[in-house]
């Protein structure tokens, strides 16, 4: 006879985003960013920040894949877009974050939320700030995702 684990009180269960809807994200934001005629590299971390997938258009310049996985690891870490950053990093005693290496505060990375749990981030870059955002944005509601709880 074999028992069920006990929860345990030290640990929580941690929801991630899957391979595939980071597949399915990544071709959301690309057709996005087709709209608005821009290439671009597009990447997807897991809760944890870490990257699960990652995809960059032949036109788009080689600084974005590290651009777009910073955002990603950025907004994931704290659970806010990289576009809120600029207005946090105002305040002194969150000014130092700034010297953090792969803190992005440029927007174009947003948190994934299924529902209120943060389940990954994505990070677009190859247009300017405003348009990485939009296109991760769009990706996150074409999938019935949030950058927000």
């Amino acid at each position: 006879m074999t028992s069920s684990p006990t929860p345990s009180t030290h640990t929580r269960p941690m929801a991630s985003i899957t391979r595939e809807a980071a597949a399915l994200l990544i071709g959301h934001a690309q057709a996005a960013a087709r709209s608005l005629g821009i290439e671009v590299a597009v990447a997807i971390t897991d809760a944890t920040g870490e990257l699960k997938a990652f995809e960059r258009d032949d036109g788009a310049r080689f600084l974005t894949a590290a651009i777009a996985v910073d955002k990603a690891w950025t907004a994931t870490s704290y659970g806010v877009s990289t576009r809120q950053w600029t207005a946090i990093l105002e305040r002194p005693m969150a000014a130092q974050l700034a010297h953090r290496p792969r803190f992005v505060a440029v927007g174009g990375g947003c948190p994934i939320f299924d529902g209120a749990q943060l389940v990954g981030g994505i990070g677009i870059s190859g247009g300017d700030a405003e348009q990485d955002h939009q296109v991760a944005e769009r990706a996150l509601a074409a999938l019935g995702l949030a950058a927000s709880a």
